[in-house]
């Protein structure tokens, strides 16, 4: 497939993106990457024809094979709909019953594996019982994904396109998607800030306000490479601040000996006894001259002021953001939160097959790993004190908890993004130190009398962040529900920055194993 001078225009005419060419060749692995909103998930659904550019060419000698990012459009559809095979595998069940009409073979089109090929996809990607006619609304998200998945070996593309594939597998589900795109003879272009999954890759695609660069390698090789670029930006910064202080000190160093001369200069002349006329002469002179210094210091003064200015705005936001967490009050090793032999269910049916015991302490890390469906959510209320076991003891000491789920909800989408930090000022802080402290989290001027309704995943959390260090003291337990879903690459950098200095104690539930060893996770509390 191949992208020439390719450009988007939204329907309210702003452009997001102009002039990306790109080409994907066989048997490519190449993953998209981005900030939120630069276009990577427009761009994928251009490749995939379900958007046309507003300029430029795009052309493919087949046609790709998509799995969305989000099913809710699937919900009244079949699984064999969803998969777009309903009238294929109609036509054979007509066929195999005796009505064997041009129509039908025309459907079928010689596919005559389609069903066992079908089960055979569904199988393989845990799926086996499903009802083909069931609609997609009953599934989970994972499932949806699952039966996307499976199209995959049931339509046999020569590409593949995959829009953020992992954001609701579990741990089994993800290992499966992994082994898809290591060993897969087809293309691939997959959109995902799930860096194990980024490393079954061997070309990465980075898509900016500049457009595209490509970097021929896994993630990690594309994130040394950017640190070098940055390693080098910085260094260029630093260079040019200290130009930028020694052209004023030589600016001003020339300035005063100027001066001093020009005074030295006056005196003899007042010595000299020279007429009026003449002395006039001599001290506009003598000011043109000084004039013309401080003109050319200036200007040189400008030129790197200029420079400078341009080499930060290419500074990465991370290395613009300053985080300033508070400790939590509690010293290290105090007991938190006491199980034992817990366990949770309804009627005669127990959560979990074997009840549970644990002890959580004060600065500990700690994942919280299980299948979907496992109960993992149950054991965060049981943990926050919102629910209570059916069977065993919870205890749990008077601390502050702090609680970010998928939808975080701690953002109230009906206050601004200055009152929402507000919300969680003691009253220490000043209008223009809560804006200073929204600027270290990125978020300008421009974004202060923003709703919070209108911004991303990655924006809200970032608030969540921002506001927690505006609150007087940090939370002794902060509990992380699949934070890395739906976030960009830049954004998980972010929370991985910030969790790293917070001190208190960190449980995490998530299948994202990058994000848990960036964490330092200690150890794991399983469900199953």
């Amino acid at each position: 497939m191949i992208l020439q001078s390719v450009s988007y225009i939204h329907s309210d005419r702003d452009l997001l993106f102009s002039d990306i060419d790109l080409k994907i060749n066989k048997n490519d692995k190449a993953a998209l990457i981005g900030n939120n909103g630069v276009g990577k998930s427009t761009l994928l659904k251009i490749l995939a024809g379900y958007l046309v550019a507003s300029n430029g060419v795009v052309s493919s000698d087949s046609q790709p094979y998509y799995v969305p990012q989000v099913f809710g459009q699937f919900n009244d559809h079949s699984v064999t709909q969803a998969l777009k095979i309903e009238d294929k595998i109609k036509a054979l069940k007509d066929i195999l019953d005796g009505h064997v009409t041009d129509e039908n073979m025309s459907l079928l089109d010689d596919d005559w594996t389609i069903e066992e090929r079908c089960r055979e996809a569904l199988e393989g990607w845990g799926l086996g019982d499903l009802d083909l006619t069931q609609k997609m609304g009953r599934l989970s998200g994972g499932q949806k994904t699952r039966v996307f998945l499976a199209g995959i070996l049931i339509h046999r593309p020569e590409l593949v396109l995959l829009d953020e594939p992992s954001n609701h597998l579990d741990t089994i589900g993800r290992s499966l998607l992994y082994d898809y795109i290591r060993y897969t003879k087809s293309s691939v272009l997959v959109v995902s800030h799930d860096r194990t999954l980024l490393n079954q890759v061997n070309m990465v695609y980075e898509l900016s306000k500049n457009g595209i660069t490509a970097y021929g390698g896994n993630y990690d090789f594309y994130a040394a490479q950017k640190r070098i670029e940055s390693d080098a930006l910085s260094h260029d910064v630093k260079s040019k601040e200290k130009a930028l202080r020694k052209a004023r000190e030589i600016e001003r160093e020339s300035l005063e000996r100027q001066q001093k001369l020009d005074a030295r200069g006056k005196k003899k002349q007042e010595k000299a006894g020279l007429p009026t006329i003449s002395m006039n002469t001599l001290r506009n002179n003598a000011e043109k001259s000084t004039s013309r210094l401080k003109g050319v210091h200036t200007e040189k003064v400008g030129t790197i002021s200029q420079e400078l200015t341009q080499l930060r705005a290419n500074l990465s936001d991370l290395d613009k953001m300053k985080m300033d967490f508070d400790n939590s009050a509690l010293h290290i090793g105090k007991i938190l939160v006491t199980g034992a032999n817990i366990n949770f269910g309804y009627g005669e049916t127990l959560l979990w097959k074997e009840p549970l015991s644990f002890q959580i302490t004060s600065g500990e890390r700690i994942a919280i790993k299980g299948l979907n469906g496992s109960g993992k959510s149950t054991l965060i209320k049981m943990i926050l004190g919102a629910v209570q076991p059916r069977l065993g003891n919870m205890d749990r000491a008077d601390v502050r908890a702090i609680y970010i789920d998928q939808d975080y909800s701690l953002i109230n989408k009906d206050l601004s993004v200055y009152e929402q930090a507000q919300e969680y000022n003691s009253g220490e802080l000043q209008e223009h130190e809560i804006k200073i402290r929204l600027n270290r989290f990125l978020f300008s001027k421009a974004y202060w009398d923003k709703p919070c309704s209108a911004l991303s995943g990655g924006e809200k959390m970032r608030l969540i962040l921002c506001a927690l260090t505006i609150s007087n003291q940090a939370p002794d337990i902060m509990i992380l529900d699949e934070p890395t879903n739906n976030l960009d690459i830049q954004s998980v950098e972010i929370l991985t920055i910030s969790v790293n200095e917070y001190k208190g104690t960190l449980i995490v539930v998530s299948h994202d194993e990058y994000f848990l060893k960036a964490i330092n996770f200690e150890r794991s509390i399983d469900v199953n």
